[in-house]
């Protein structure tokens, strides 16, 4: 038997750490909702942690201020993490998703892509997406966000929801 030294114990824990992102997303596609609850779950999880408990903690204010509906202050706690972990991909989902509910639109589709551009697998911004073109009334391009979005996590009521809305009325059916 070999002696773990030191580092190989270290790099042990890194990668107990640190989750399987493919074997996740694969999971996430599972029937069993055991397996795709946990998948869902470590995914967010794992997107939400910076690696920084201060940039962590940025994180956390902005989602706690966004949830007693003070935009500015969400806004604020967000732009500041993201001026400090601009590779961040959480910070610019989360900073969208509070300028969407302040009525910025435009800014929250520029978060949204620099969100997608730094994690394309972030079902949450496809979805955000997919909200934020059906309201502009952009309905071909919303129905492919959330088609997209559905395609990494086929279990997002909401998303599948808004599926089947716009593909009746794609087809010409009174909503």
């Amino acid at each position: 038997m070999a002696f773990a030294g030191p580092a190989t114990a270290q790099a042990s824990a890194a990668e107990i750490a640190r989750p399987d992102i493919p074997r996740l997303l694969k999971e996430l596609k599972s029937s069993d909702p055991s397996i795709w609850r946990k998948a869902q779950s470590d995914l967010l999880r794992a997107w939400s942690s910076s690696g920084s408990s201060a940039m962590d903690l940025l994180l956390e204010r902005g989602r706690k201020a966004l949830g007693a509906d003070n935009t500015d202050a969400a806004i604020d706690h967000l732009t500041a993490l993201i001026d400090h972990a601009p590779d961040f991909a959480e910070g610019y989902n989360m900073r969208a998703m509070a300028y969407y509910e302040a009525g910025l639109f435009g800014p929250a589709l520029a978060d949204l892509g620099h969100a997608l551009q730094l994690n394309p697998h972030q079902f949450g911004a496809l979805a955000g997406l997919g909200m934020i073109l059906e309201d502009s009334g952009f309905d071909k391009k919303a129905l492919a966000a959330y088609k997209a979005s559905a395609a990494i996590d086929p279990h997002q009521p909401s998303v599948n929801q808004a599926i089947a809305r716009l593909t009746r009325k794609a087809e010409g059916e009174e909503i």
